[in-house]
């Protein structure tokens, strides 16, 4: 369903994917309202000290250096082929585009989106029609201050990411016993094991749980920490199969022509598992049943089943198990769903669960969701993706199957 500008677009989320998003639709000049909870990439802070598998050329768009450079011609970029950790892409790529004229003015931060809802429509009403296109949306947002209000917006954009709903650690994808008690003292997310977390880990006993590809981060960061500690010690614990043969690494082998630096990092993490380092245990088909604080409350009790039976105690956890899409906020839409990951897409691959086609297009007419939400539970997002899945979208929105503007900002850049 076409929308014609100045029409107004909501996007949700001001991580990566929610700039380029909102900066594309400034360009064709739409209205643009950019809600953000927190600050500026708030997920991307929380894994700041980590280097990304990626080079820089992968992960801007000409647009955005296009944005950058007109606002400040003094902007020097990264080179294409740089390494950047998390941090460095902030200060030098991200938070430069979100203060340029096109977007600094269209952000609201400290608002957190609670829902969004349809104009004089339920759910249930229209099941698939366009004419659901006809009235606004309804996004109920919260300001810092607790109060709230009502914004209307022709279009919305989920690119709220994934980060911040982590799975669960137990047998089945449910909580384990005494896990949901204990969800804030688990770690879900990605410590700095050299830096500011060092004393939290040094000299202790960490459980690390799940291979799930961020799993080789952690697993290169506590690697480290033991060469430099010894008396640091680190248990691997994946679900697997109670009858792989012995010595079967956790993740799953790389082929790196695509990611090479992914590779090499996969790579060493399942070397270090399997090494049989001091200090290094590795444990496959191994379920986790139960989790509990011991009464002196300073180790957490682990109970698990399968290769590893018993209950164990543990300083730290470190859960490296994947996360999926918070669903609660288009709750009240007509939102389409693979059964199986929760991606949001219109088809999913049977061989690995990823996106297939463009799949943007929703029963819910002028609703769209963006980023590795989109991908639900599958993981492993590049940001090169969602700038393919931004170019896309503004096709439909547009209905110009012609639309590219990063194939003709070239002329833009000095």
């Amino acid at each position: 369903m076409a929308v014609d500008t100045p029409a107004k677009i909501a996007v949700l989320g001001a991580g990566p994917i929610g700039l380029e998003t909102a900066l594309y639709a400034r360009f064709l000049g739409y209205d643009v309202v950019l809600f953000e909870r927190g600050q500026i990439c708030q997920h991307v802070q929380t894994w700041g000290h980590l280097r990304m598998v990626t080079p820089f050329g992968q992960n801007r768009s000409l647009l955005g250096l296009a944005a950058i450079q007109a606002h400040d011609e003094t902007y020097q970029p990264p080179a294409d082929e740089e390494l950047l950790t998390g941090q460095e892409w902030v200060q030098r790529y991200l938070g430069p585009l979100s203060q340029t004229d096109l977007l600094s003015d269209h952000l609201r931060m400290e608002t957190t989106v609670l829902a969004v809802g349809k104009e004089f429509t339920l759910k249930h009403e229209m099941p698939g029609h366009e004419d659901r296109g006809d009235w606004p949306f309804r996004i109920l947002v919260r300001e810092s201050s607790g109060e709230e209000r009502i914004e209307l917006a022709d279009v919305v954009i989920d690119a709220t990411g994934v980060i911040g709903q982590p799975n669960w650690i137990g047998d089945g994808g449910i909580p384990a016993v005494g896990e949901s008690g204990l969800r804030d003292q688990i770690e879900h997310g990605f410590p700095d094991f050299l830096g500011k977390d060092r004393q939290r880990y040094a000299s202790r006993h960490t459980l690390l749980i799940g291979n799930d590809w961020t799993a080789a981060y952690h697993a290169q960061g506590l690697a480290a920490l033991m060469r430099q500690d010894p008396s640091t010690q680190v248990t691997w614990l994946v679900r697997g199969d109670e009858d792989s043969p012995a010595g079967t690494p956790p993740l799953r082998a790389d082929t790196g022509e695509l990611l090479p630096e992914r590779s090499k990092l996969t790579d060493a993490a399942n070397t270090w598992a399997t090494s049989g380092s001091d200090g290094m245990n590795y444990w496959t088909g191994t379920v986790i049943e139960t989790i509990r604080r011991a009464k002196d409350g300073k180790r957490f009790e682990v109970g698990c089943s399968g290769s590893h039976s018993g209950v164990f105690p543990f300083d730290e956890i470190v859960a490296s198990v994947g996360f999926r899409p918070d669903r609660q906020l288009y709750a009240d839409l007509q939102v389409r769903e693979c059964s199986s990951t929760e991606a949001s897409v219109a088809s999913v691959s049977q061989s690995d669960g990823r996106a297939a086609g463009n799949g943007l297009s929703q029963p819910e007419a002028n609703f769209y969701v963006l980023g590795a939400k989109s991908f639900g539970r599958t993981g492993g997002f590049l940001f090169a993706e969602g700038l393919s899945q931004i170019c896309q979208l503004f096709k439909i929105i547009g209905d110009r199957e012609t639309l590219d503007l990063y194939a003709g900002v070239k002329s833009l850049l000095r």
